[in-house]
């Protein structure tokens, strides 16, 4: 009697599609599915800063740096910071998060990282739209949109994010404590991001030393995308693509060479 076996895919990018769609779905399960607030939180972080900010604010100015419109001021700058940290967080725990699963052959660690990236990054996509959207609405705003400074901006943070966590999957595993550094070397990117204020506002010494930090730029460029009299001369978007392919390559290479290694720690 002839046992029949299940097909395994013999083309890599079917398996990999299946495999990241797998992990998608247990994603969305583990993470968002576990109460019903999961997705709800989501929202309710970023509008709660925004609402404090704009409190805040405007007990101290009347109108903020750009435009007239306080909340859609924070929140272009707000948006962009917490997609990258809380991507950038989901992709340091890819390992982790999926050891059991990475036993199999037919799962890479890439195939762990797309899956979260896909899928928290269309979570946070889908906030920033919703809530810039509903601040338009709510505000009756009618900012003018350059979608080319959009789209750039979009694939500046994208590279940003994916470079940085990459390279945090290696090293949160492979040194631990690098973890607890970098929650220190990070807490004071929400005041050095330029959130509630323009680099154009700040000393000449002290704006160069803040243009190198690449989320400074990524939401100076968005600002320039969602302010039409908004130029954003001291961005640079070729700096932060060639940090993160740099970044970025050097943790792929160091995750390929010893994640193996790094399952069974």
């Amino acid at each position: 009697m002839t046992v029949a076996r299940a097909q395994i895919p013999k083309d890599r990018k079917f398996r990999t599609f299946r495999a990241v769609m797998a992990l998608v779905l247990r994603e969305m399960t583990t993470t968002y599915g576990r109460s019903a607030g999961g997705y709800i939180w989501a929202f309710v972080q970023p509008i709660a800063g925004i609402a404090l900010l704009t409190f805040i604010f405007t007990l101290i100015a009347r109108t903020p740096p750009l435009g007239t419109n306080f909340p859609f001021f924070y929140a272009t700058g707000l948006l962009p910071l917490a997609f990258f940290q809380g991507i950038n967080g989901q992709l340091a725990g890819s390992l982790v998060f999926s050891r059991a699963l990475l036993a199999y052959p037919a799962v890479s660690f890439t195939d762990a990282l797309m899956a979260r990236f896909l899928l928290n990054g269309l979570t946070q996509g889908l906030v920033f739209f919703l809530l810039l959207t509903g601040i338009v609405i709510f505000y009756d705003y009618h900012p003018t949109l350059r979608w080319k400074e959009i789209f750039l901006a979009l694939g500046m943070l994208v590279c940003v994010t994916l470079a940085f966590g990459t390279m945090n999957c290696y090293l949160f595993n492979r040194y631990p404590v690098w973890q607890q550094v970098w929650g220190v070397m990070t807490r004071p990117l929400f005041l050095i991001s330029g959130i509630f204020y323009l680099p154009e506002n700040l000393p000449r010494d002290t704006r160069e030393i803040f243009m190198w930090n690449p989320m400074a730029q990524v939401i100076s460029q968005f600002r320039k995308g969602f302010y039409s009299t908004y130029d954003a001369v001291y961005v640079t978007p070729m700096y932060p693509f060639l940090l993160s392919m740099v970044i970025g390559s050097l943790g792929l290479l160091f995750l390929l060479r010893n994640y193996r290694s790094l399952l069974l720690r």
